[in-house]
């Protein structure tokens, strides 16, 4: 066997710590790692600007493995570059504790960009990425002096272009001319139930060209080949690129190349001799030659470099352009700020639609990374940072992205703006079509991004739409979501202290429930502090020794409060208990819970929407009122009478609540 070179070795040594981890977990994907093992050591070696020993520098490429399945081909390729991933990590592949999961997990080891595994999720994270490349350095970048230029270079398998989202995603990149994201595509021709001939046979790179990107097809093993193509690719302007490169699924496996078995499974014990047999690689498993480990060394070296005179020029920028950087990378916000977004208006009567728009624009003035938009609803959402400018192809200094038509992508690419670390990002559109981008918002909420979705139209009081746009189990759907916070305010003030509480949040995504109809203000008690609104859920009204306690959510709170004269004037005692974000009261100690809903007294909840969820916050004896049916097509106040949602309804309904 003739001796293999450098390359070939770290190729060699990717492929089989991929292998042979799968094999130890008896769980995984060989296949795919196999196969694009030489592509990602080119990577990783030659194009991707990286410090293993500063792996959060700011100004990094991004390398996104949207394929999450191939993950030990990421984590065998980040130990042998350096990173801290142990060698005995990846013999932990898939266990308990452990930092190489099954699917790459933002967190769990450095070097990981995005958490990876539902397939399109990845190549649609990258756009967001790339574009806030585009937006950070439009707001602190000059002609001769970048501070953010960062690329994104994302891998991406069949299944990935098969999803939906990463279709509208790839059309938008194209729409905006995205010229720093550089897609490589897997074209091995097999997916899990076999040849993809047996359901994707369109020209994928035809219609990666009308979606305007810049497409190249190469024999994915022939390193020269692809080298040219990323260096092409790299030098592109104007519009991203796409490189379709043939490959073939568990490349040098005696019976299992080119078919499905390899795709999901271990090789098996004598497959996988059989195969190393025939690459002249040693048996024994875990095998890592001394060449594999330093081929890294010299990009590294120019890498250090380069972050150490990107650190150099960052800390010396002075004046606006380093208040503006300050400010987008710290994704500062002001200690006073739900004192600040108190707006003095908040008797206003008005849908909180409307009345969160409002606020809205004064956290664009006091928080420099809000950027978002919307799918094609900015003027029924009210979502349009009001003078911050459109993000166009050519014009990427603005605030307002229009997403198009294209929710599930909306959802994804907030997430990688997210992700970059420069912004707070939101989508907005009808809360009945949160359906369409719930796969992204729960990623969202797994990787702990802070990303906001603002839903309008939150209910059957929609109206004569009907119940096609009529969100009746979106709420609960949501909050079901763990790290997810649903938020529903009442008026205006609620509406401050819910932008107050997702814009500090760091921890995760925040979700609003807005009404297109309009509400009246509360009444609260002249001691009444605005903070307490932050705990989750708070006493809007009370009365001495009460017996019965209403909760009730956003346009229903009025409600409440209405039938709590009506209530009273029949000799019962009420509290009265907003609960504009549920998901935070939850997380409170039980007997902060109890200081607000109290103990032993019977409780009524009031929501338009699904009852079952609430009957755990009523138990036995209490009274769940809400919607569980689908709505109707009709004036909001004539379905609000049918569905037994006025305060005459709901008194009626309360009385039937017992100790």
């Amino acid at each position: 066997m003739a001796r293999m070179s450098a390359f070939e070795d770290t190729v060699r040594t990717v492929q089989f710590l991929s292998v042979d981890a799968v094999e130890a977990a008896n769980s995984g994907h060989p296949g795919t790692p196999m196969a694009l093992a030489g592509i990602t050591v080119d990577i990783y070696s030659r194009y991707l600007r990286y410090d293993v020993e500063r792996p959060d520098w700011p100004n990094r490429d991004r390398f996104v493995l949207s394929c999450g399945h191939a993950s030990m081909l990421l984590y065998s390729v980040l130990h042998l570059a350096g990173y801290d991933l142990s060698l005995d990590e990846l013999k932990n592949f898939r266990q308990w504790g452990s930092k190489t999961a099954g699917h790459p997990e933002i967190g769990h080891a450095p070097g990981i960009e995005t958490t990876t595994g539902p397939l399109g999720q990845g190549i649609s994270n990258a756009v967001g990425l790339a574009l806030a490349s585009k937006l950070a350095g439009a707001e602190v970048n000059t002609a001769d002096d970048p501070i953010i230029d960062y690329r994104v270079f994302v891998l991406a398998s069949d299944g990935d272009l098969m999803e939906g989202v990463a279709s509208e995603a790839s059309s938008l990149a194209g729409h905006l001319g995205l010229d720093n994201l550089v897609a490589i595509y897997d074209d091995n021709k097999i997916s899990i139930d076999g040849s993809t001939d047996i359901a994707f046979t369109e020209d994928r790179a035809k219609r990666y060209e009308a979606y305007g990107w810049f497409v190249q097809s190469v024999d994915g093993h022939d390193p020269e080949r692809v080298r040219r193509a990323l260096d092409a690719a790299i030098q592109e302007k104007g519009r991203p690129s796409l490189i379709v490169a043939r490959t073939h699924i568990a490349i040098g496996a005696p019976t299992k190349q080119d078919t499905a078995a390899a795709h999901g499974a271990p090789l098996g014990k004598d497959e996988v001799a059989a195969t190393k047999k025939a690459a002249g690689w040693p048996l024994d498993p875990f095998h890592v030659p001394p060449s594999a480990k330093s081929y890294f060394e010299p990009w590294a070296k120019e890498n250090r470099a380069r972050r150490e005179a990107w650190e150099k020029n960052a800390t010396a920028l002075s004046g606006d352009r380093a208040a503006k950087w300050k400010a987008l990378s710290a994704r500062s916000v002001p200690e006073d700020l739900l004192e600040q977004l108190i707006l003095g208006d908040e008797k206003k009567t008005d849908a909180t639609r409307s009345l969160s728009s409002a606020v809205q624009q004064k956290v664009a003035a006091l928080v420099p990374s809000l950027v978002g938009g919307s799918a094609d609803l900015a003027a029924s959402c009210k979502t349009t940072i009001k003078g911050g400018g459109d993000v166009a192809r050519g014009e990427l200094s603005g605030r307002n992205i229009h997403f198009g038509v294209r929710e599930h992508a909306m959802g994804a690419i907030v997430n990688g703006l997210a992700l970059s670390g420069f912004f707070i990002p939101y989508g907005s559109t009808f809360l009945i079509f949160s359906d369409y981008m719930r796969p992204s918002m729960r990623l969202a909420a797994l990787m702990e991004q802070q990303a906001l979705f603002i839903f309008t139209h939150d209910s059957i009081y929609l109206g004569e739409d009907g119940p096609t746009h009529q969100a009746v189990e979106q709420v609960w759907a949501l909050r079901l979501i763990p790290n997810l916070d649903v938020v529903r305010p009442a008026d205006g003030l609620e509406c401050a202290a819910m932008w107050a509480h997702a814009l500090t949040r760091r921890d995760g995504p925040t979700a609003f429930a807005l009404s297109r109809q309009k509400l009246p203000a509360l009444d609260r008690p002249a001691t009444f502090e605005p903070r307490q609104m932050l705990q989750g859920a708070y006493i809007v009204s009370d009365a001495d020794d009460p017996n019965l306690v209403l909760i009730a959510t956003g346009s229903e709170v009025h409600v409440a409060a209405e039938a709590k004269t009506i209530l009273e004037a029949r000799g019962k005692r009420v509290r009265v208990v907003s609960a504009p974000n549920w998901s935070a009261f939850e997380r409170l100690p039980p007997g902060e819970q109890e200081a607000v809903l109290g103990k032993g007294i019977p409780r009524v909840t009031i929501e338009a929407g699904r009852t079952t969820p609430w009957k755990g916050v009523t138990g036995f004896g209490g009274v769940a009122i809400g919607v569980d049916r689908f709505g109707a097509s009709a004036p909001a106040e004539r379905l609000q009478v049918e569905f037994g949602l006025t305060a005459e309804k709901v008194a009626e309904a309360a009385l039937g609540a017992t100790t």
